[in-house]
């Protein structure tokens, strides 16, 4: 049977990207960088009980793994979501599934038979 498993190289490179994203602010910044368009601290603020400086505290910390970008814009940055991480962490936990889809049908094999 096909062996997919992610290297040890693979998740040395992904384990700090799964760190970020374990905040619950950051979460939401990504999600909202997610619609396509780059926006300001101040945009990404709005809605929210998080304060600017902490807003671009968490930013900082996004954009130092890979998964936004900022631009600078007259007298604003703007970030952007970057989709090749994104794509990058995504192709890495189908691997992962896949995994686990192997594992799962060999159980499911000796358990049958």
């Amino acid at each position: 049977m096909l062996k997919i498993s992610p290297s040890p190289h693979d998740r040395k490179a992904v384990a700090p990207i799964f760190a970020a994203l374990g905040d619950e602010t950051r979460l939401s910044l990504v999600t909202k960088l997610s619609k396509g368009e780059p926006l300001s601290i101040s945009e990404l603020t709005k809605g929210s009980k998080v304060t600017r400086q902490a807003i671009t505290k968490h930013l900082q910390i996004l954009e130092d793994v890979g998964i936004v970008h900022s631009i600078r814009s007259g007298r604003e940055n703007l970030f952007e979501l970057k989709a090749k991480k994104i794509n990058e962490v995504k192709s890495y936990l189908d691997r992962v599934s896949a995994q686990w889809d192997q594992a799962l049908a060999r159980l499911k094999s000796f358990v049958e038979d």
